[in-house]
């Protein structure tokens, strides 16, 4: 199984320190967002695009690919009825597929709640629609870069737009392409009746990547989630995608999340083979 840690965790650190501490860890995959580089997919060069990509293969590190894509960012919405913002939100969604390529990575996880609750008067099926537009229009340019974008579903807690599994691959086949998919959280997963175990054998067509938390906000093992059951399931479904630890809650300290995270992870593999 791959691990792998967004790189906003070291944000009080370089890139290459940050990457370096990642491997240190035993992580071979980084996740990145892009507010950590540039305020703007845009605004970040040719040359930091290959500086990043060398320091992350320097590190021995994998970019998996980015997240948090529309964060710290203005004017774009993924569910809004004003077709000309979806269309500047599709050609953003585009220019960060171009960036996700050029850093080495494969794959953009789309959450960013802020920019897809829904808006006064727009029922969930009026945004579902206005979603897969937006996605669809990005497609091309998916498939040039040979990008997926993992559609991420997150709880109630977080917003009011695809707080399941089912709606997530509902959007996926609004859309209909193999470049849209689906990424599961534990954290998210939490809110949902379901058991975590049951969504991902569910789901196991769809599932393309994973983020390992807990809905206390901070790492694998740091909370009341068991993980043996979720890695059990994602062995029996033969997941060969990344799990990436994404923290919210950095109390117990930067070092010590990055570590234990790890740790914990490995440790319930360790006791899912004896």
């Amino acid at each position: 199984m791959k691990f792998a840690i967004c790189n906003e965790t070291f944000n009080d650190r370089s890139i290459p320190a940050g990457f370096d501490f990642a491997r240190q860890c035993g992580y071979t995959g980084i996740e990145i967002a892009p507010f950590t580089l540039a305020t703007s997919a845009t605004a970040v060069t040719a040359q930091q695009r290959t500086e990043v990509k060398q320091q992350a293969a320097a590190a021995g590190l994998e970019v998996v690919g980015l997240h948090w894509l529309l964060a710290k960012t203005e004017g774009f919405y993924l569910t809004t009825p004003d077709a000309a913002v979806r269309k500047k939100t599709a050609d953003y969604l585009a220019e960060l597929a171009r960036l996700c390529r050029d850093l080495g990575g494969s794959l953009m996880v789309l959450g960013s709640p802020q920019q897809r609750n829904l808006l006064p008067g727009v029922t969930h099926s009026e945004a579902m629609r206005h979603a897969a537009d937006v996605l669809s229009q990005v497609v091309p340019v998916l498939e040039e870069t040979e990008v997926t974008i993992a559609v991420e579903p997150l709880a109630a807690t977080e917003g009011n737009f695809l707080n399941t599994a089912a709606t997530g691959v509902e959007l996926c086949n609004m859309v209909g392409s193999s470049q849209v998919r689906l990424h599961l959280d534990v954290k998210a997963m939490s809110g949902e009746t379901i058991p975590i175990p049951k969504l991902i054998r569910d789901n196991r067509d769809y599932l393309v990547h994973f983020h390992a938390n807990d809905p206390n906000l901070q790492g694998p093992g740091f909370g009341e989630v068991k993980f043996e059951p979720i890695l059990a399931a994602l062995g029996e479904i033969d997941y060969r995608g990344w799990v990436s630890v994404e923290v919210f809650d950095y109390t117990p300290g930067v070092e010590r999340l990055a570590k234990e995270s790890i740790d914990n992870l490995k440790q319930c593999l360790a006791n899912l083979a004896e």
